[in-house]
């Protein structure tokens, strides 16, 4: 039996895992709810016990705030275990949200650009956000421009993967966008999953054809090396063949 710790009721159809079932509700009447979510009313709680004993299953108290308290027959061992696997399924179902950050300069050349988009391409393909920060020095705190320009630059590169979840904004020394992804970090890993799959199969469907050609080549070889031996080929020239 468990203990009646906080009892709570969610209308929308969630049952608190600390709950009051049984002989440890104690109230003279329940509003009464059948195993398949039927109305039966209104009943003493001593005959909603003895209901819940002959259907074999508990008198769980769903709702202890109303007048009278609503409970319902049911397998709480059941009913608990499906609860624990849902909670479970939802946490193994959650992605954490990854934020990237790449580091610019307002004045920075061709080269280390292609590769710092490229940095940001990676990650918006995985599915995860990125923060660009572009740091000003010296007298570029004076050219927030040159900043913008860039941010700009970027978000127009890489607009088929992401777009501009937060617009840039000056942060003290810096200046600061978000970008979010067009897909979902799950939708990516599916993608990235799928590909690795892929590439698998094609390389054992390759050792596959490999095998199956060495096999071949195995059993057509005594046929292929045999030779038929000739009359001039007779050890004894004497001996005919």
């Amino acid at each position: 039996m468990l203990s009646a710790v906080g009892p709570s009721y969610d209308p929308g159809g969630h049952i608190s895992t600390e709950l009051r079932i049984n002989d440890r509700i104690r109230v003279p009447e329940v509003r009464l709810v059948g195993p398949n979510g039927e109305t039966v009313g209104i009943v003493p709680t001593d005959q909603a016990l003895k209901l819940a004993q002959e259907a074999d299953l508990d008198l769980v108290e769903i709702a202890p705030q109303g007048k009278p308290p609503v409970c319902k027959l049911m397998d709480y061992g059941k009913f608990k275990y499906e609860n624990a696997q849902k909670a479970r399924e939802t946490r193994r179902n959650q992605t954490n949200v990854v934020i990237k950050e790449m580091k610019l300069r307002p004045k920075i050349d061709s080269h280390d650009y292609e590769t710092k988009k490229g940095h940001v391409v990676r990650f918006l393909r995985a599915g995860d956000k990125v923060k660009i920060t572009i740091m000003f020095r010296g007298r570029e705190q004076h050219r927030p421009e040159l900043g913008f320009r860039l941010l700009q630059r970027l978000a127009e590169d890489v607009t088929e993967l992401g777009f501009v979840e937060s617009a840039p904004k000056q942060d003290g020394r810096n200046m600061v966008m978000v970008l979010g992804p067009h897909r979902k970090k799950a939708e990516a890993k599916a993608e990235e999953k799928a590909e690795r799959q892929a590439k698998a199969d094609a390389r054992q469907a390759e050792r596959d054809t490999e095998r199956a050609e060495v096999e071949a080549a195995h059993a057509a070889g005594p046929v292929a090396q045999k030779k038929t031996r000739g009359r001039s080929e007779n050890l004894d020239p004497e001996i005919d063949a």
